[in-house]
């Protein structure tokens, strides 16, 4: 809607994982060397965590493409509300591409499935990875322990997948209850918020993959993005669309402070009357 009047060549702030639109911002960077590390060197498991909004279903992509053939399958479990009997279906499933093949009530069978698969994966050269996304809301204990014993399956004394838990910083407290897990995470990855410098940065970048030629944002106004988005991407991209948005119907010649503080108090924030 508002491109032609920015001179965009597509929207710069949209939702999804578009590698192209990625920020390699500190926090992010060293995440991604470290989970590389912990895959390419056929370890266990890896950590990520980082507040909601942060880039962690985005950094799993990267992690992903960056990897290739040789590491897969790549399975990314988005709803780990599972009991364990259902866990172990979705994964056989998963890794063999055939949804709904065993009963999850059948765990002996699927468990099977899943040792069978894996030895097979191990002999062609490859490496599975299973990514649990949003691993903070787990709530049982044998859930989370069937997922450890699923790390137990190996190919001549060597993981034969990966487990990444990925999830919101209370996935923390919760791993700390359960001290055996210490010893099965190869990495640990925290992201943190964009500083000002980043969102500035992060903000420019995606503007300029977008097509920008020109000077859309002012630069007196990022300490006052900074501080309405908190540093996420999350927030930074749902505030600039919006802020796009509105000085197109408005014929803004760019973005100020004012601009974005006014959008976000408008559109953004819901106050209760």
């Amino acid at each position: 809607m508002y491109e032609k009047y920015w001179q965009l060549r597509q929207k710069p702030f949209e939702p999804g994982v578009d590698p192209k639109f990625y920020y390699p911002g500190e926090s992010h960077q060293a995440a991604l060397l470290k989970l590389r590390y912990a895959l390419e060197n056929r370890r266990g498991g890896a950590l990520l965590t980082g507040p909601a909004g942060i880039g962690k279903t985005l950094l799993t992509a990267l992690l992903r493409d960056a990897l290739g053939e040789a590491f897969t399958p790549f399975v990314h479990l988005v709803f780990p509300q599972l009991t364990p009997p259902e866990l172990l279906a979705y994964a056989a499933d998963a890794l063999e591409g055939s949804p709904g093949a065993v009963a999850p009530e059948a765990a002996p069978r699927n468990l099977q499935r899943i040792e069978a698969f894996l030895a097979g994966n191990s002999r062609k050269g490859r490496h599975a990875v299973l990514v649990v996304d949003e691993a903070q809301l787990i709530d049982s204990a044998a859930t989370f322990e069937t997922l450890r014993l699923l790390m137990n399956f190996t190919t001549d004394g060597t993981p034969a997948w990966t487990l990444l838990l990925a999830g919101q910083p209370a996935l923390l407290p919760v791993l700390g209850r359960m001290p055996h897990w210490e010893e099965r995470f190869a990495v640990k990855c925290l992201l943190r918020p964009l500083t000002l410098e980043e969102t500035a940065s992060y903000v420019n970048h995606r503007l300029q993959v977008a097509g920008a030629k020109r000077t859309i944002v002012d630069a007196d106004a990022f300490p006052t993005l900074h501080e309405l988005t908190h540093g996420l991407p999350r927030r930074i991209n749902r505030l600039c669309d919006l802020a796009l948005l509105i000085g197109y119907a408005e014929e803004q010649k760019t973005l100020g402070a004012a601009h974005f503080e006014s959008v976000c108090r408008e559109l953004v924030t819901v106050e209760p009357e």
